[in-house]
């Protein structure tokens, strides 16, 4: 599990950390939240931990900016303890608060009861919905979103995105994904077919570079979306 940890007092920053790993997390450990926001995408977090009294992008602003794209729980830390900032924390997309100064023992039970109630509603949205890295498929109404707008799929485009979304992090073979999306048996020359379609997804996802950061091509065997 990844937890992101974000506060500009240092010293909480890093005790956070070290308790963080003795229950075996991995950490991103951050002082601001400028360059949270730049890194966010290749992290995979499953949890944050942000304080809200920073300079610049202050907690509350951050967890606006993280909740556009992002659903993994939030925890506040900080020294301001009024019930309306426990409520404007709580409105605003963050899933628990809790104030200085903390029990660190406190903090990581219940850094694992969010992780666990996100583990039971991701499971059950698992079959039909997948959220990850600024994509939302949804199997049961064919909807794609892509940075939290909707991008408009032939049915076609949309079985090619699902199968490689739900096998996120592994390589499928041309023929396979061929087999899955058409029903047919391949032949070299459906190559091209494929082809035109992940060339059209890419276009739709603004994502036509030469190294593409979403669909990988692997060269002789098929493609991929990483994690």
């Amino acid at each position: 599990m990844n937890i992101l940890v974000v506060d500009d007092e240092k010293e909480i920053a890093d005790l956070i950390e070290v308790y963080l790993k003795n229950e075996n997390y991995n950490v991103y450990k951050y002082y601001d939240s400028e360059m949270v926001l730049s890194d966010i995408d290749a992290l995979n977090v499953d949890l944050a931990i942000l304080d809200v009294m920073m300079p610049g992008i202050d907690g509350f602003d951050l967890c606006k900016k993280i909740r556009d794209n992002y659903n993994f729980p939030i925890i506040f830390v900080t020294a301001k303890v009024e019930d309306i900032d426990k409520i404007s924390g709580l409105t605003i997309g963050a899933d628990d608060y809790i104030t200085k100064p903390f029990q660190p023992l406190e903090l990581m039970a219940r850094v694992k009861a969010q992780l666990r109630r996100y583990k039971r509603y991701n499971q059950v949205l698992d079959e039909n919905i997948i959220d990850f890295r600024n994509i939302l498929i949804n199997n049961d109404t064919h909807e794609f979103y892509f940075n939290a707008k909707k991008v408009e799929l032939t049915p076609i485009e949309f079985s090619i995105m699902w199968h490689l979304c739900k096998n996120r992090g592994n390589v499928i073979k041309t023929d396979d994904l061929f087999m899955e999306v058409w029903g047919e048996k391949y032949f070299e020359k459906d190559n091209n077919t494929i082809m035109v379609h992940i060339r059209h997804l890419r276009e739709k996802m603004n994502d036509c570079g030469r190294n593409p950061k979403y669909i990988k091509t692997i060269w002789g065997v098929g493609y991929k979306i990483e994690k």
